[in-house]
C-alpha cells in the first residue's frame, strides 16, 4: 500500500478532542487524515478531558505560540469527598472524607478565595518539567516530585449545578491555570477533599464562536469526498491572531517587511506586538512599533501561505 503524499497546507482547524487520547495522540491522527507536513496543537487536554484543541498547520504553526497564551473556559465536573493522586478520575485514591452539610454562602466564599490572580500549584501528575523530565514521569518512577507554584489568573468561576456530592463548575482563565487544582484546593477549602471527574473546553480565545469538528466527522468528510472536503474546514492564520491590533500596508510595506527592513508608520503608536496585514489582508509579519512609529519585524510569515479559507487553500511553496 502507498504511503500518503503528504502536503504544504496553511490553516487552522478546530478540533473537539475526544476523551481517551492525549493532544498529541489527537494531532498526530488530524495531521494524517489532513496528509499535512506540518501541524501543532495549541494548549494540550489531558486524555481524560474533551473540547477545543486548535490545530495549526503550515504557517500558522508560527503563531501556536501567541495562542498558548490565550484566555480559555471549560465547563468542569468534580466529586467531593474524594483525593486522588492525579487530582482527577484516573488517579489512585488517595483519602476519603465525609463531606459535611454546607449552605450555599460558604459554597460562595470557597470560589471567591479562587478567582483573581492566584497562586496555585501544578498537580504532581503534569506535563511540566523538572530537570528537563516532565513530573508526571518522575511521579510514575516515585521519585520525589516538587510540583511548582505560580501565579495564574481566573477570571471566572461559577456554580453551574449542585447535586449531592457532585459539582458542575463554568470556569475561564488564564494560561497555565489547571482547573484540577482549582478543583483540589476548593475540595480543601471545604474540607472534605475533591478530584474533576470531567473537563470540557468550550472555547480558546479568540475562537469563541466557530464550531469544532470532530475526529468521526473529519473521516466521514475525506472519505465521501476528498482532501478537499477536509481543507474547507480550515480558518485562516489571520482568524487566530483576531485579538491583535492590526496594520494595513501598503505594497511597497509588505515588501520591506518580507525583506525584513523596518518601515515608518508615524502616529501609529507603540505596540509590543500587532498583526501587519498586506492589501489583501494576508499576514505578512507579526511586528512591534516602537513609540517613535518604526515597525520592526517579530516574525515574518511566507508569502501565500495565509490568508486561504476553505475551498481556496492551495498547496505553499515553502508543532505543538
Amino acid at each position: 500500500m502507498a504511503k500518503p503524499e503528504y502536503r504544504d497546507i496553511s490553516g487552522i482547524l478546530l478540533l473537539d478532542k475526544p476523551p481517551g487520547l492525549s493532544s498529541n495522540q489527537a494531532l498526530q491522527k488530524v495531521r494524517h487524515l489532513f496528509q499535512a507536513n506540518k501541524a501543532g496543537h495549541t494548549g494540550s487536554l489531558d486524555p481524560l478531558a474533551t473540547g477545543l484543541l486548535p490545530v495549526c498547520f503550515g504557517e500558522a504553526t508560527k503563531i501556536a505560540g501567541y495562542l498558548l497564551g490565550s484566555a480559555k473556559a471549560y465547563s468542569a465536573e468534580c466529586r467531593l469527598g474524594i483525593t486522588t493522586t492525579t487530582c482527577d478520575a484516573e488517579g489512585e485514591t488517595l483519602l476519603s472524607r465525609p463531606v459535611a452539610a454546607f449552605d450555599d454562602a460558604t459554597l460562595e466564599a470557597a470560589l471567591a478565595a479562587l478567582r483573581g490572580r492566584i497562586r496555585q500549584t501544578a498537580p504532581i501528575y503534569s506535563a511540566l518539567k523538572q530537570g528537563g523530565v516532565p513530573l508526571y514521569k518522575r511521579a510514575r518512577r516515585g521519585e520525589d516530585v516538587q510540583a511548582p507554584t505560580r501565579e495564574v489568573e481566573v477570571f471566572r468561576l461559577d456554580l453551574v449545578e449542585h447535586a449531592g456530592q457532585a459539582l458542575r463548575l463554568h470556569v475561564e482563565c488564564g494560561s497555565g491555570t489547571y482547573v484540577r487544582s482549582l478543583v483540589r484546593d476548593l475540595g480543601e477549602s471545604l474540607g472534605c477533599g475533591a478530584h474533576l471527574t470531567a473537563l470540557r473546553r468550550i472555547w480558546v480565545d479568540p475562537f469563541r464562536a466557530e464550531p469544532m469538528h470532530r475526529l468521526a466527522d473529519l473521516e466521514a468528510r475525506i472519505a465521501n469526498d476528498g482532501l478537499v472536503a477536509l481543507d474547507r474546514l480550515l480558518l485562516p492564520l489571520e482568524r487566530g491572531l483576531a485579538g491583535l491590533f492590526r496594520i494595513a500596508l501598503t505594497s511597497e510595506q509588505s515588501i520591506a517587511l518580507r525583506q525584513g527592513r523596518p518601515i515608518a508608520r508615524p502616529g501609529e503608536g507603540a505596540h509590543d506586538c500587532a498583526a501587519a496585514v498586506d492589501t489583501q489582508g494576508r499576514l505578512v509579519a507579526l511586528v512591534e512599533i516602537d513609540a517613535d512609529g518604526v515597525v520592526r519585524v517579530l516574525r515574518g510569515f511566507n508569502a501565500g501561505n495565509s490568508g486561504f479559507a476553505g475551498a481556496d487553500i492551495k498547496p505553499s511553496d515553502t508543532e505543538s
